[in-house]
């Protein structure tokens, strides 16, 4: 049974979702009625699902990291900082790099080449 969907409790819909798409260019999919955007992965990975919070809804949980494949870290994480979305340093194993950042409501993210071809 495949993981299809994460749910994140966000404070601003609109703002994450450009956050996402602009990043990792998921695309912003929207049903009239719904206050869930969800935000679908074109290469079929799985697809994040933006739920306004609750006022009192406490964001940003360190227990859970999002984690985005990559092939080549360093490029990626120079062009995002080039767009205003900058990462932590990269951080290199004998395998693979992955660097850290946080999106508009504090989610950990990180960006992977763990498990790429030719990486």
């Amino acid at each position: 049974m495949p993981l299809t969907r994460i749910l994140l409790y966000v404070r601003d819909v609109e703002k994450t979702a450009r956050f996402y798409t602009a990043l990792f260019g998921l695309e912003a999919q929207r049903a009239e009625g719904d206050r869930i955007v969800e935000l679908v992965d074109p290469q079929g990975g799985a697809n994040l699902m933006l739920h306004p919070a609750a006022k009192g809804q406490k964001t940003g949980q360190a227990t859970v990291k999002l984690v985005f494949s990559v092939a080549d870290v360093d490029a990626f994480c120079r062009e995002s900082n080039a767009r205003g979305f900058p990462f932590g340093p990269i951080h290199r194993t004998a395998d693979y790099a992955f660097a850290n950042a946080k999106d508009p409501d504090g989610n950990s993210i990180s960006v992977s080449s763990r498990g790429m071809p030719d990486c």
